[in-house]
């Protein structure tokens, strides 16, 4: 399953390594199509992939610690 989405960061987790922490907690792997980070506020546009469990588990983790999610499509293709 893979689920593109645009996540926008905080000021306060913009220098946290959450895409990381993403890959090894959640199990889903993101493929960064754009982003736009710097000092203060940050956005990355990404598909994540990986079972349907462990990306609603991720999509989860994120909304939960304060980052914005919005999904920009259902399920693609790959």
């Amino acid at each position: 399953m893979n689920v593109r989405v645009k996540l926008i960061f905080p000021e306060e987790l913009v220098r946290e390594p959450v895409l990381a922490r993403l890959v090894r907690d959640h199990n889903v792997v993101p493929n960064i199509r754009k982003a736009n980070v710097d000092e203060g506020q940050g956005w990355i546009l990404c598909e994540l992939g990986g079972e349907p469990d462990d990306v609603d588990s991720a999509l989860q983790w994120l909304r939960s610690i304060g980052i914005e999610v919005d999904l920009l499509s259902d399920v693609v293709e790959g």
